[in-house]
């Protein structure tokens, strides 16, 4: 939808998920933007991300859910052109552990009082997942299919889709958002873990990922086991590059090198699932820092210049399914600060 306002010069910070999400919905409104990342879109941390669309490790949880409901839709919808968008629906299992403890929802128990109602009432057929389809020293879980998606095929689509809307990519380091706003109306900020430094924001810290790609024996749905807070999970995503396992989530580990025996750990847990992986052959190893926060942060103020900032960082692990949800909130705060600017005067 195209608002009547005049357009705005917009800098959006970063060029991961959130940041072409957040670019595009406001390219697509008739804005006049350009990401400024450092990276290009196969080196940043959501091209590692394993793309299973899921709240995970983000708060605030409510919050986080409504936006998740809102990816689900467009991921659908994305994934009936596969090819072009990286996007899949892909039917798979959640686990929860035994003794109801939390799940990878991040709320106590498996029931609609685990804050997941919206959530579970946005993905069609989800359904309690019988005592044959789940694991040993699982107590409970769902059936579900949802969007898998290929995150390199998918960044590479948004970059097309941010083009074909007006936008542009620029290649290069920001050193202050003041700097990004010098030639800007409002400059948003998705800087990711970057924002640590870039705000500066101290509650940015990183949760480090290591992850298994093996070239994939025949399995076709998906299935996670994470715990909320835990060191170690267990999940297989099944990719068109490989199958992908995982995983570990160490908070405030900065290193993105491989260590061979956590990846040995990574394969041992999976295959115990699937004993046919403890013979797959080793693909890739991979590690990403998820840019974590107590919460994300959506929010605006102004830089020292006068400038509107948005900001739009802090989602851990949860970026590929709140970045829709998220760009309609950017999208939201900056019709707001058309409305409290007036017409644009240049």
């Amino acid at each position: 939808m195209t608002s009547n306002m005049e357009s705005l010069d917009i800098r959006v910070v970063g060029g991961g998920v959130i940041g072409l999400t957040s670019a595009i919905a406001l390219a697509e409104d008739g804005h006049r933007v350009r990401v400024l990342s450092r990276d290009a879109a196969d080196d940043t941390t959501s091209a590692v991300a394993g793309g299973l669309c899921w709240p995970y490790r983000i708060q605030p949880y409510e919050r986080a859910v409504e936006w998740s409901v809102r990816s689900f839709q467009v991921l659908a919808a994305l994934a009936g052109r596969p090819e072009e968008t990286g996007a899949r629906m892909v039917t798979g299992t959640m686990t929860a552990t035994a003794g109801g403890g939390r799940g990878a929802s991040g709320k106590a128990g498996d029931g609609v009082e685990d804050g997941l109602a919206a959530w579970y009432d946005a993905v069609p057929g989800l359904r309690r997942a019988r005592a044959d389809e789940l694991p040993e020293g699982h107590a409970s879980g769902w059936r579900a299919r949802t969007p898998l998606v290929d995150m390199p095929a998918h960044l590479r689509y948004l970059e097309r889709r941010l083009t074909a809307a007006g936008g542009a990519v620029e290649r290069r380091e920001v050193t202050s958002l003041e700097e990004a706003g010098a030639a800007a109306d409002v400059v948003v900020n998705c800087s990711g873990l970057g924002a640590r430094a870039l705000v500066p924001d101290p509650e940015v810290h990183p949760v480090q990922g290591q992850l298994v790609i093996v070239e994939n024996p025949g399995i076709e749905e998906w299935y996670v086991s994470a715990d909320a807070g835990a060191t170690d999970t267990t999940y297989l995503l099944p990719q068109p590059y490989g199958l992908v396992l995982g995983g570990t989530a160490q908070e405030n580990a900065w290193s993105r090198e491989p260590d061979p025996a956590v990846a040995e750990a990574i394969v041992a847990r999976c295959a115990r699932r699937f004993p046919e992986l403890a013979r797959a052959r080793v693909l890739a190893h991979k590690v990403g820092l998820r840019p974590a926060r107590p919460a994300v942060r959506l929010t605006a103020e102004r830089l020292s210049g006068g400038v509107p900032c948005l900001h739009n960082y802090g989602h851990g692990g949860g970026g590929v399914t709140v970045a829709w949800g998220c760009a309609d909130e950017v999208l939201r705060m900056v019709r707001a600060v058309q409305e409290d600017r007036g017409p644009v005067r240049r």
